[in-house]
């Protein structure tokens, strides 16, 4: 069924176009800006809203203009997961930053904020503002270590025989469809030197970290500005190079500075880029194996390799970023999306994804891949990565492995070495702030893994996944199939590891067709706290239920039990009877709460026929968790399917699942339930559509309304399900739909009505989002229709008020606007030398001013223009408004001293939050002593 829809207000960050703003100054040196879109960091006082609002926050502008900004009291470091505002558990949007990290802002249109003091921000879970800083954990003071597993008969972290050697290369740089500077291509290699035949090719792609550095500066510039030199990022992951390479695998480390300081411009967060980069090198790799002598000396100086058998390994963003060319490998991408244009040369055999995100939650069926979650991850604090797994089933044929591993005590930045204080050429940094002593985190604790220990255990499980999706060897298939086994060169660290795929067959997956008794079908996703899995009060957070960017969101549930006394049990029976003939095991996922101990589960089939058969009984142990950490992650258990359960079951007809607490108390939450039998299958990837939602940019127009079409592109072969989610403008509401679609067809279909004015405003959006259910698979997740702002921005002026005054009274200038507009404007004072004289320093202002509106003290007393982290005067012109008055209070001293003056320039923020220079101004405070 089509319907229209209206339009929501949206940041003008993600569009291309650009507007001029006119600054006409009283004082000499006109300038020219571009107009802003986003308040920069500014007192949290409400603007135009009576609401009381926690500190930090603010509304800004009127109508649909309106605008929630949150300004952090400090820079929010550059890294991979994206910042967030909540309401509750209730997902406002994605706002966009200032350049300095310190101001976020949200454009609303209509949305209800809800509750001031349930407003949050999240960067991947992670609490951000000052509400949640500084609360104390309420896990125990200290967590117990699991105890590690038994050894695996086949250690993977063991080095091998070969010889290794190390060098680099540097190709002509690339540009990439929407980004405006070229990306490097240069790669790290390290490979055997004295293997036989061709070898096959392991490539790793780090995540978003910063760019550039000098001395213990770093910035996400790019490309880097004269004086700085680029992060060797790509140098990081030498220890599992090194292994992988003496195992006889040639590596190859690539460099994204390029895309890292540009991504934020990318409406998927750069997905798309990285993928393309990561092609570009493979194609790169397939043109020296043809001609050998043409490659750099770095890659003849190692053996050849076979691109018949990649592993891809994708650290942080890094992780979706591989995850996308794996995808890009099998199903190709729109071409004017990507930067890859030749032939698919190589066979990608499996990922490994350390810390990733998977903002679009669209994993690639069909290639197996390991996932490392750390459990101290301080960045990617909610380990969506779970999705890999999770996000795999039902979508395509099932026989690939996705594996989990839940590694105990790593944070997300140390697996790469060039990210790790003490081994980085450039300034580094423990990703995981804990705000005085968490029990499983604060380094020191037994729980908590030191870099050269998570280094260790990385690289054995890097090294344990080429073993078996790339070497084919199944003897170490325990290790990270849910075989409770270890590898004794990751000791001490504890990793455990639950999954999906492979020989498993499907049997009992919560959804609403199922029918649950004695327990709850909850909601992984979903503010509403009788709905959903975890209540919001919850200390801590579950990886499978990490958000997406619509909640509710249908079609992802589990079973809640809560019990306060043994012996009543939880039934879930799907729609139809499922068999389990040919399964050896059932194999379980359950979550029980973080450092619980001994909880018991009898399990029981039923058929059709009602019989009945007790396979044993599940024992589960909660991990180390605090308040800080995604603790709540499904332990596998399995039990068999005895000789006994055979005769007495019709395994190809079993209705019910049941689980019987026998546990005096506790709560359990059951994932999924599977036949499991062992072994790894050969994986034939399943001929799927692909389905990529783009985005269409229109000039809005001065009068009358158009209606246009949200672009959406289905490539590939035969038919699949998809999930529809279009936000209701203006309102809290989504609407969903099943939609099956077919290559070439227009089965998804979301019109968008355009109304042109003559306003200047900031640009419309209506976007629309898709996730595979089943059958097919994703690329682009996200688009919809742009209206772009056609109207200039009135002109501006700056005009002196009081440019000299005695001392004690205000100096005042005046910003003023030709004509009122539906948006905030907003802008900077900052101070600069003056240029003959004495300067005003912070002891002549009033302190309290200098402190709620710059942030600095008074003393020690220094001019204005040397105050730390070049702090400014931010100002916002309010919607509506025509001028507003910039004010500079000073005091009255009683000394004889000199007159005393400032220079400032005013910088208006542009669309991306940078500040354009505007006018500069002077002012004189004279004594009258």
């Amino acid at each position: 069924m089509r319907r229209r829809t209206t339009l929501r207000r949206v940041s003008r960050v993600a569009t291309t176009a650009f507007a001029v703003l006119a600054l006409a100054a009283a004082a000499p040196g006109a300038a020219h800006a571009l107009p802003p879109t986003a308040p920069p960091t500014a007192p949290p006082t409400p603007s135009g809203s009576d609401e009381d609002l926690p500190d930090g926050w603010r509304l800004t502008g009127e109508g649909s203009g309106k605008a929630l900004v949150w300004a952090s009291p400090e820079p929010v470091p550059m890294g991979d997961a994206r910042v967030e505002f909540y309401s509750g558990d209730k997902l406002l949007g994605r706002p966009a930053a200032t350049q300095d990290g310190r101001s976020f802002r949200l454009p609303l249109d209509g949305t209800r904020v809800g509750p001031p003091k349930k407003l949050r921000v999240l960067a991947g879970g992670r609490r951000l503002d000052e509400a949640g800083a500084g609360r104390e954990s309420t896990a125990p003071r200290t967590a117990s270590p699991v105890a590690l597993p038994p050894a695996n008969a086949v250690d993977p972290g063991k080095p091998g025989r070969y010889r290794t050697v190390r060098g680099e290369y540097t190709l002509k740089s690339v540009r990439l469809p929407g980004y405006p500077e070229p990306v490097e291509m240069r790669a790290d290699v390290v490979g055997p030197a004295d293997a036989p035949g061709k070898r096959p090719l392991a490539l790793f792609l780090h995540g978003r970290h910063y760019t550039c550095y000098a001395g213990d500066q770093a910035n996400g510039d790019w490309p880097c500005k004269p004086g700085m030199k680029p992060i060797p990022s790509q140098d990081g992951y030498q220890r599992a190079q090194k292994l992988l390479a003496s195992q006889g695998y040639v590596t190859v480390s690539i460099a994204a500075n390029g895309i890292n300081g540009q991504d934020h411009l990318a409406e998927d967060a750069g997905a798309q880029a990285r993928s393309s980069l990561v092609r570009l090198h493979l194609g790169h790799w397939g043109d020296w194996a043809q001609k050998p002598a043409d490659a750099p000396a770095a890659v003849r100086a190692v053996a050849p390799a076979d691109l018949s058998r990649v592993l891809l390994v994708g650290h942080s963003r890094g992780g979706e970023g591989v995850n996308r060319a794996a995808l890009d490998s099998l199903y190709a991408p729109p071409a004017d999306q990507d930067g890859y244009h030749g032939p698919v040369r190589w066979k990608i055999r499996g990922n490994v994804l350390i810390g990733p995100t998977i903002f679009g939650q669209n994993p690639v069926p069909d290639v197996p891949s390991a996932t490392i979650l750390p459990g101290c991850d301080g960045d990617v604090s909610d380990l969506q990565g779970e999705i890999y797994a999770d996000g795999t089933r039902r979508v395509g044929g099932g026989t690939a492995l996705h594996s989990a591993l839940y590694m105990v005590g790593a944070n997300h930045n140390f697996f790469n070495s060039e990210w790790t204080p003490g081994q980085a050429k450039a300034p580094a940094e423990d990703d995981f702030h804990a705000d005085g002593d968490d029990p499983v985190c604060s380094p020191g604790k037994k729980t908590r893994l030191t870099a050269k220990q998570q280094q260790a255990a990385g690289a054995t499980y890097i090294a344990a996944a080429a073993r078996l999706f790339v070497a084919g060897d199944d003897r170490v298939r325990p290790l990270l199939d849910g075989s409770n086994r270890r590898a004794p060169s990751a000791d001490p660290a504890r990793v455990l590891s639950h999954a999906v795929g492979a020989r498993r067959t499907e049997a009992f997956l919560p959804d609403s067709t199922a029918t649950v008794k004695g327990a709850r079908l909850c909601a992984q996703v979903s503010p509403d706290a009788a709905r959903s899995c975890l209540p919001p009060d919850a200390a801590g957070a579950s990886p499978h239920f990490a958000g997406w960017e619509i909640s509710p969101e249908p079609g992802r549930d589990a079973v809640a039990m809560r019990w306060t006394r043994p012996g009543t049990p939880a039934r879930l029976s799907p729609a139809r009877p499922v068999s389990l003939a040919d399964a050896k095991d059932v194999a379980l996922r359950v979550i029980v709460p973080p450092n619980s101990k001994g909880t018991r589960l009898d399990v029981t089939l039923v058929d059709k026929a009602g019989h009945r058969a007790k396979l044993g009984t599940a024992r589960v142990d909660g991990l180390p968790g605090s308040d800080r950490t995604a603790s709540y992650w499904g332990r596998e258990v399995r039990l068999p399917l005895t000789a006994q359960a055979k005769d007495v079951l019709d395994l190809k007809r079993v209705k019910t699942l049941e689980l019987t607490p026998r546990s005096r108390s506790g709560r359990a939450w059951l994932v999924d339930a599977w036949g499991w039998r062992p072994g790894t299958p050969d994986v034939k990837p399943t001929a799927l559509p692909r389905v990529d939602i783009g985005r269409l940019t229109v000039d809005e127009g001065d009068s009358g309304a158009r209606t246009y079409h949200v672009p959406v592109r289905v490539s590939g072969e035969g038919s699949g399900q998809v999930r529809l989610f279009a936000p209701e403008p203006g309102s809290d509401e989504v609407r969903s739909r099943l939609v099956t679609v077919r290559p070439g067809g227009h089965d998804i279909d979301v019109p968008v009505e355009v109304r042109g004015d003559t306003r200047y405003n900031y640009d419309l959006a209506q976007d629309a989002f898709v996730k595979a259910v089943r059958g097919a698979v994703v690329g682009s997740h996200h688009g919809g229709v742009t209206a772009r702002n056609d109207d200039p921005m009135p002109k501006l002026t700056l005009e002196p008020v009081a440019d000299r005054v005695t001392e004690g009274k205000p100096l005042k200038w005046r910003l003023k606007i030709a004509e009122p507009v539906d948006v905030d404007i907003s802008a900077g004072l900052t101070f600069l030398p003056v240029d003959r004289g004495t300067e005003l320093s912070t002891l002549d202002v009033d302190p309290r001013w200098l402190t709620d509106e710059i942030g600095q003290s008074p003393r020690p007393g220094r001019a204005l223009s040397k105050m730390v982290d070049g702090e400014s005067l931010y100002l916002t012109l309010p919607a509506g408004k025509k001028s507003v008055d910039i004010r500079v209070p000073t005091i009255k001293d009683n000394a004889r001293e000199p007159d005393e003056s400032l220079k400032a320039q005013l910088s208006v923020y542009d669309q991306n939050w940078e500040p354009q220079p505007g006018p500069v101004i002077t002012g004189t405070v004279v004594n009258r002593q």
